[in-house]
């Protein structure tokens, strides 16, 4: 009796492994095959000039140039304003937040901001950075707005990678003389880092990939040049993207499938460096 329990639960296992298997494959499969249909269509337009050259002939030739640079500058200015407050933020929730019923509002406040629509934050950040704080259309605009829509994933991914970190870590430092803030620099986040970095990495992702909230406060529909300053509007790719799909008549298919895989190699491109970066930390983590 005992052994037929045991080799009924030994296919109960095995079909359930089963059934995980075939969901992952039908996850997998689908997202491969748009991926290498988009490289089949875009490849072919993806060359030095198509990446270095400014658009010409109402968009419909010429390269993408000023839409990966501000990409890149929104990217970027998104970075320096949310990366620096989420991780303050989760470590003074992480380290020294009481546990209280306000901390708890805070924490639900946090995963209810990371599930609002991105339009929401794009008008939110017309009302105030464009209106009331007179910034205009500009990169440093939409860099704010993309920054509070990032900033929820980056705090509660942070928090979490904190709060991982074995509690006797924290014991054995201050125990051996060093202060909170010194335990915290030197033990708590390089140990944290990995997780830390994941938050980080799919906040920006989020952030290059959106168009709603930087169609309110700093993309432009062209722009015959570079901009010049943070208080200058830009092209990007998801909104250049979306431009010439469905506001350019005669766009040729091939640009549009181009501009789609120059944009996931960009976010790509980002998952790969953070990976690198969370593969080092990892190794050198002592649990």
């Amino acid at each position: 009796m005992k052994r037929r329990f045991t080799v009924d639960r030994f296919i109960v296992q095995r079909m359930g492994i089963s059934l995980i298997a075939l969901a992952a494959i039908l996850t997998v499969l689908p997202i491969i095959a748009l991926f290498g249909y988009i490289i089949a269509k875009g490849a072919p337009a993806v060359s030095w000039q198509f990446l270095t050259a400014m658009p010409s002939n109402g968009m419909r030739a010429g390269g993408i140039l000023p839409a990966i640079v501000g990409t890149f500058y929104l990217t970027l200015g998104t970075a320096i304003f949310s990366v620096p407050l989420g991780i303050a933020a989760a470590i003074y929730l992480a380290e020294y937040a009481k546990e209280n019923w306000v901390t708890r509002l805070i924490r639900i406040a946090i995963i209810n901001l990371a599930g609002i629509p991105s339009v929401v934050y794009g008008l939110f950040g017309l009302g105030l950075f464009v209106l009331f704080l007179k910034f205009g259309t500009s990169i440093l605009s939409a860099s704010l707005t993309l920054s509070i829509m990032t900033l929820p994933v980056i705090i509660s991914a942070a928090e979490e990678a904190l709060r991982a970190v074995p509690q006797s870590f924290r014991t054995v430092s201050i125990s051996l003389g060093g202060t909170r803030w010194q335990t915290i620099r030197k033990i708590v986040l390089p140990q944290a880092l990995p997780g830390i970095m994941t938050g980080v990495i799919l906040g920006l992702e989020r952030a290059a990939g959106e168009t709603a909230p930087i169609l309110f406060t700093g993309a432009a529909f062209f722009l015959p040049k570079l901009p010049g300053s943070p208080l200058d509007a830009t092209m990007a790719l998801p909104y250049h993207l979306f431009v010439i799909s469905t506001q350019v008549p005669e766009m040729p298919l091939q640009i549009q499938y181009g501009t789609a895989l120059v944009l996931i190699i960009f976010v790509l491109g980002m998952n790969l460096i953070a990976t690198i970066i969370r593969f080092r930390a990892r190794a050198k983590r002592q649990w």
